[in-house]
């Protein structure tokens, strides 16, 4: 084998492990982010459910134009968009805007009424349908470790849906829309901030419409400046998260990412028992440590993994 060629593996093996760890860290930042976005909504009282959703995606879009200006990024979004040609194409592309838009809307609104686990609940089901999405349209293996963190999670979730007796919509509407969204904008090779960009433009206009027409709580938020410097951190916080887990899914393969998202429904958990007032049993004791020890197998892969990469020989 040639230097030139013996080079050019050890480049492309660096690259891969960078894009692996980067995609590893980012999937866990934007978790700890959602947790404390899931939570958020109790720091903004008085504004319901619904109002916060609306405030959050108009923050988001003002947060993200400013951050595309001033990191340099606007012009390269609208390159992206300007190399979206055609009536179908522009279709394709804004056809995942109105599950994203929906699932920030029941983020924000469930823990406000009462519908908070059972949110939950669908995002420990939600890695388990990008996992099977990965198998079956993305031809992905998982390793022993990997399938038995997907068994572990399968039945602390089957023995905690045993334990409520129900699955509620906003359960199903976790676990069923969000994997065709994500699943989607890979498909598209759409970059993350080009996608949130698209999804931000469309919907935060009508949240604006609708929050200065018939939301009555608009003048208090905008003469209280606390409560306004909270409104401003919900849409800094979201960029940050937002942007971190579709990059995230970008960088990591479909199955993997599904199963890091384990870390979401774990931390909204800790935040239900705590800052939410949520109560913590025996009997979900049994569900819930079968779905923690199936992380626990997810960072122990992860670790096992990252070693392997930096152990491998030149």
């Amino acid at each position: 084998m040639s230097n030139n060629t013996s080079t050019a593996i050890n480049q492309s093996t660096n690259t891969s492990r960078q894009k692996f760890i980067l995609g590893v860290v980012l999937a866990v930042f934007a978790n700890v982010l959602f947790g404390v976005l899931y939570s958020y909504g109790q720091w903004l009282s008085p504004l319901s459910g619904t109002s916060v959703f609306l405030w959050r995606m108009v923050m988001i879009l003002g947060c993200l134009l400013i951050f595309l200006v001033f990191s340099g990024q606007i012009k390269s979004v609208i390159g992206d968009l300007k190399a979206v040609h055609g009536v179908k194409a522009w279709a394709w592309l804004l056809l995942p805007t109105p599950i994203f838009g929906s699932q920030l809307w029941l983020f924000m609104w469930a823990p406000l009424n009462q519908q908070g686990v059972q949110t939950a609940m669908g995002y420990f089901l939600f890695p388990l349908a990008m996992v099977l999405f990965g198998c079956i349209f993305f031809k992905e293996k998982l390793t022993k470790v990997q399938w038995l963190a997907v068994l572990l999670a399968v039945a602390g979730v089957a023995l905690e849906i045993m334990r409520t007796g129900e699955l509620s919509w906003a359960t199903f509407w976790v676990c069923m829309t969000y994997p065709i969204y994500y699943v989607m904008r890979r498909v598209q090779k759409v970059r993350a901030i080009t996608g949130m960009f698209v999804d931000a433009v469309l919907i935060a206009p009508f949240c604006l419409i609708y929050l200065l027409m018939y939301d009555q709580n608009v003048s208090m938020v905008l003469q209280d400046g606390w409560l306004f410097l909270k409104v401003v951190g919900l849409g800094v916080i979201s960029i940050l998260a937002l942007q971190s887990h579709l990059e995230a899914n970008r960088l990591l393969p479909v199955s993997l990412f599904g199963l890091v998202g384990y870390l979401e429904p774990a931390l909204l958990f800790l935040l239900a028992v705590t800052v939410l007032g949520g109560t913590f049993t025996l009997d979900m004791l049994a569900s819930y440590g079968l779905i923690w020890a199936g992380i626990l197998c997810l960072i122990v892969q992860g670790m096992s993994t990252i070693s392997g990469n930096k152990n491998k020989p030149a």
